[in-house]
Formats: structure tokens, C-alpha cells, sequence
């Protein structure tokens, strides 16, 4: 249903028999006219002819009368593309009564795993998870949409010698008062007292080491005291997931501790395949091609010289779990760019072994970060990590007044909901709206306007449609004729048929800047639609085409805000 798709199918045939190759014709659109395509330009060196002469050939050639009003060679050799209006709205009807919206089902499902948040036991969740939470929920969403078997993974740092400090301060202060303390939430407050003690008391620090001991032993009562930590905080994690309005659960989490058992047999597999070397007493595999600065080969360290495993072993010991065990194919580690040499080298290795061999594929979906006003890191006004769940009550909070002073008629209840709604959109939308490999500022007033590429931009404009209906007291009829005689209509209607191809380039490179991008294209042509074209004072049956175009903008709308995990209030 894409029209560069189309375009593109009309005259690759004809640029392939002029030029005896396959030819791809870059057909995009154009301000000269609707589309243009600048191939014969390309050809026109390797057949040594003009370009003019090229593209004209090929407009001979191709069978563009049923979709293109004109066709024409401009300039050097240029092709110039009007799409016929009968043709656009049969398109658009098409859209209308497709329940999918162009979007087509993947025709070979993968099994996708999505590697996101992170968050560590024993300590509060800050801005810093933002992104990884954000950007790997919009992509778990967007490729279950699509028909893939998708597994979230919430690979939470649960495991390692700090846990030797926190188990000994839980012991301290007893269970019962223990777990009141982390029911509460206040993860920092415990995890600050169980470091302020290691730090003063030497025979605390002492037990503390013990306990490490202890509880990768196995002992029973040191094990019962972890898993008390763990089941607090993945309580407290869920309380964010829940107000951030993301898709994970309780059974997405998948400590560093699960991997435990894998650790061993990742290390003898890798020494059965020769691929493991001694290097100051730690056992590394030196990827190809990865040098530090000074030039030597760099090494990952699977085992440490003390005998104790790093993340790359964690890693590792993953990647051979999820591409065996659980069949999958395509790997998604959603991480802050810092991290980006630490995974080439991890995926190097995990394809030596064999474990990460064709089709599977692992992707680091990386990502910059938040700043503050003044372009540094986004801190509290004590200098410290923001907590997310303030982040996000100050969001709801503006967010729920602003929409009590545009909206005075709603309810406490319904101004709390679109508050919400508006506030957790705002947040969600100022980071996939960015491009993920760059900082961005966090800039309230900017997030939460109503004019300009922002969530409630688009949620404004998607309750305008529902208020039309609502005037109407009518339902758009989805499979009436679809007229396109005003600019204004035409403008629309090239935003809607283009949702397929957006949503489909998006599923590849995972760069949700393009997905809103689109969305706000949408919202701005439907604004200048709304302001120039009459809906309800129409005549028949322009009236009837119109209302088609409002509801089918809103239905993209909502489903492209959805798949960027952001909610579209029916009122606002």
C-alpha cells in the first residue's frame, strides 16, 4: 500500500531492461512533485549515455498510467512522479478497512530477545534507566506487533561481592525490620547505611566477605536472606514499571545469578575450542581486531586471575542460553553507548565459539544520555542520580495541572488520569523523539507544550478528532468512497499511506526518532487538513470522505503512539 513501493515496482522493470541489470530507481519524494527518481543520473557514466535520454527511455518503458496523472524528465534527468488522485484515494480507502493499517505481519517470525532496564537489587532506579527502559519496552512492542516472539529480559544485577555487605547489614537489622525498610522503597537509604558501615567497621567488612563465601556456597540461610533483597526490590521495580506504564513483569527478570550454573561450561567450551589464553593469571579470549590505544590486542577476561567470573562471562554465558536454548535469533541489548566496545568484543567472541552464528544476530541498541539545562549529566540539587520515580511524579504532576487549567470542566478523576497519561507521554516521547545516539536536554516546559514535536502535541491532536465524532454523533463509515480534491486532503493523505514503510524501516534500525517523526508529520498535515478543510458543515459525500480521513488519522495516530508506549486520552 506504500507508494514509493509502488513507484518503485512500476519502474524497476524499466530501468532494468534499459540498463540490462537490476536497478534500484530511488524513488522519494520531492518538492517539484510528489516523487522523483534521480537513478538514470547513476547509469548514466556505466552506459555512456545522457542521463535526459536514459530516463526518458525508461518512462516509455514503464507502466505508470493507472497510478501517475504525469510523468515527466526534468532537469538533468530527473524523473518527476504526480500520483493520480484516484489512485492515492483507493489507496487510502484500502487503509481505511484494513484493520492493520498497511502494516503487514512479518512473513518469517523470528524469536527476538530484547535485553532492557537493568536495574541492580538493593538500589533505587534512577534517570540513567530511563532510556534502556523507554527505548526496549517501544521496541518489544513494536516487533510483537509485527508477529515476532518477542522475550523481554531484565537482566538485573542481583549477584557479586556488594551482596556479601548488604545479606550481613539485613542480618543486622533483622528480617521483619529489614523488609519494612525495603518495602518502603527507600533502596538508597539501605544500600548507604550497609556501605557506610563496610566502610567504618572492619569486623562488619569481615562478615561481609564472609557472607560472600557463604552465599556462593549455597549456604541455606545466607540464600533465604538474598532472596529476601531480590523479592523487595523487584517489588519496588514493578511500582516503577507500573507508573512509567511499561510492558515487563515479574517474570521478565533474569538476575546475573540465573546464569550461575552456565558460567562453567561456557568457560570449558571456549578452552575445548582453543579459543581461551592465560594473561596475568586470568583466563581471556583476544577477539580478532580488537587493540586498546596503545595498539596490543585487547582481551576479554572471562575468568578472573582470582577464579571468579566478570560480566563478559554473564554475557556469554547468555548469549549461548538464548540462541540455544531458546531458539532465538535476534539478540537486543538495550545499553548505553559507553558500553558499545565491551559488546562488540562479547559478540566477536560468542561468534568464535559458535554460539552467535548466522541467522542469529546480536545488536547493540545503544544510546546517549540525559542532560540538564546547563548541557552536564541531569543531577538532583544535591549533585546526585536523579530518582526515576521522582522524575516521573514531577512529569504527572505538571502534566495534571496543566490539564486542569486548559480543561476545567474534567473531573478530579479524569484530570488525574489525563495527567497521567500527558505527563508519562511527555517523558517517554522527549527520548524516543531524539535520536538514541545523542544526549539530550530534559526541558519541561518544552516536553509538555502543546505546539511543536511533543507527546501532548499529538495527543491534543488526537482527541480533536474524537471530539469531532463526538459532535457528530456519528462513526465514520470505513468503507465509503474516499475524495481527494483540496491540497490540504492530497497532504494528508500521503502522510497516512506512508505509515507501513515507516513502522517497517523502524523494526530494522530501531531508531524511534524516525517513528515520531512521522507521527508529528501526521498531526501537523491533519492540523492544516482540520483548519482548511470543513468536516461536518460538508455536503455529502465530501462530508462522508473527510470523516474517513479523520478516523483513519486517528487510528494511525494510536497506533503509533502505542507502539512508543504512550497512552492517547480521549480528552484533554
Amino acid at each position: 500500500m506504500d507508494l514509493e513501493n509502488v513507484l518503485t515496482d512500476r519502474l524497476a522493470p524499466a530501468f532494468a531492461t534499459v540498463a540490462g541489470v537490476p536497478v534500484d530507481p530511488v524513488v522519494r519524494r520531492s518538492q517539484r512533485a510528489d516523487f522523483q527518481s534521480d537513478a538514470a543520473l547513476a547509469l548514466a557514466r556505466r552506459l555512456g549515455r545522457p542521463p535526459r535520454d536514459i530516463a526518458a527511455e525508461v518512462l516509455e518503458r514503464a507502466e505508470l498510467a493507472d497510478v501517475c496523472s504525469r510523468a515527466e524528465v526534468s532537469g538533468p534527468g530527473f524523473l518527476n512522479l504526480t500520483v493520480a488522485d484516484q489512485a492515492l484515494a483507493g489507496l487510502v480507502a484500502a487503509l481505511a478497512v484494513d484493520r492493520r493499517l498497511g502494516v503487514p505481519v512479518a512473513v518469517e517470525p523470528e524469536t527476538v530477545v530484547v535485553d532492557y532496564s537493568a536495574p541492580n537489587v538493593a538500589k533505587e532506579m534512577h534517570v540513567g534507566h530511563l532510556r534502556s527502559t523507554v527505548i526496549g519496552d517501544a521496541a518489544a512492542r513494536l516487533l510483537e506487533w509485527l508477529g515476532h516472539r518477542v522475550l523481554r529480559a531484565n537482566h538485573l544485577g542481583d549477584w557479586g561481592t556488594p551482596f556479601g555487605m548488604l545479606i550481613e547489614h539485613l542480618a543486622d537489622l533483622g528480617e521483619a525490620e529489614a523488609a519494612q525498610e525495603l518495602s518502603m522503597g527507600d533502596l538508597d537509604t539501605f544500600y548507604k547505611a550497609a556501605r557506610a558501615k563496610f566502610d567504618a567497621d572492619e569486623a562488619f567488612a569481615e562478615r561481609s566477605r564472609l557472607r560472600v563465601v557463604a552465599l556462593q556456597g549455597g549456604d541455606p540461610v545466607t540464600l533465604r536472606l538474598w532472596r529476601l533483597l531480590v523479592e523487595q526490590s523487584e517489588r519496588y521495580f514493578m511500582t516503577v514499571y507500573d507508573l512509567l506504564d511499561v510492558t515487563l513483569s515479574e517474570r521478565d527478570f533474569h538476575g546475573e545469578s540465573s546464569y550461575n550454573g552456565l558460567l562453567g561450561p561456557v568457560v570449558e567450551e571456549l578452552d575445548r575450542l582453543r579459543l581461551l589464553r592465560a594473561s596475568d593469571g586470568a583466563a581471556c579470549v583476544f577477539p580478532p581486531g580488537s587493540v586498546g590505544r596503545d595498539g596490543e590486542p585487547l582481551p576479554l577476561i572471562v575468568r578472573k586471575s582470582d577464579g571468579g567470573y566478570g560480566y563478559a562471562a554473564t554475557d556469554l554465558a547468555a548469549i549461548r542460553q538464548r540462541t540455544g536454548a531458546l531458539g532465538a535469533t535476534r539478540l537486543l541489548y538495550v545499553v548505553g553507548l559507553p558500553q558499545r566496545r565491551h559488546f562488540e568484543m562479547v559478540y566477536a567472541v560468542a561468534a568464535q565459539a559458535g554460539w552467535l552464528a548466522p541467522p542469529a544476530r546480536a545488536e547493540h541498541v545503544g544510546f546517549g544520555s540525559i542532560l540538564g539545562s546547563d548541557g552536564r549529566m541531569l543531577r538532583s540539587r544535591a549533585g546526585g542520580s536523579v530518582k526515576l520515580v521522582g522524575l516521573l511524579e514531577e512529569a504527572i504532576s505538571r502534566a495534571t495541572a496543566l490539564a486542569r487549567e486548559r480543561n476545567p470542566e474534567l473531573g478530579e478523576a479524569e484530570a488525574a488520569e489525563v495527567g497521567r497519561a500527558v505527563g508519562i507521554g511527555a517523558i517517554k516521547y522527549a527520548d524516543l523523539s531524539n535520536d538514541r545516539n545523542r544526549d539530550y536536554v530534559l526541558d519541561w516546559e518544552r516536553m509538555l507544550s502543546l505546539d511543536g514535536n511533543t507527546a501532548p502535541y499529538l495527543q491534543y491532536a488526537y482527541s480533536r478528532i474524537g471530539s469531532i465524532f463526538r459532535r457528530a454523533g456519528v462513526a465514520a463509515r470505513p468503507d465509503a468512497a474516499v475524495s481527494l480534491a483540496e491540497p490540504a486532503e492530497r497532504a494528508l493523505a500521503f502522510e497516512l499511506v506512508g505509515f507501513g514503510r515507516v513502522v517497517g524501516e523502524v523494526a530494522d534500525n530501531l531508531e524511534f526518532h524516525h517513528l515520531a517523526g512521522y507521527l508529528y508529520r501526521l498531526a501537523a498535515a491533519f492540523s492544516t487538513f482540520y483548519e482548511r478543510c470543513p468536516v461536518l458543515r460538508a455536503d455529502e459525500p465530501v462530508r462522508e470522505s473527510r470523516l474517513v480521513l479523520c478516523d483513519l488519522t486517528a487510528r494511525v495516530l494510536r497506533q503509533g503512539l502505542h507502539l512508543l508506549g504512550i497512552r492517547t486520552p480521549e480528552r484533554m
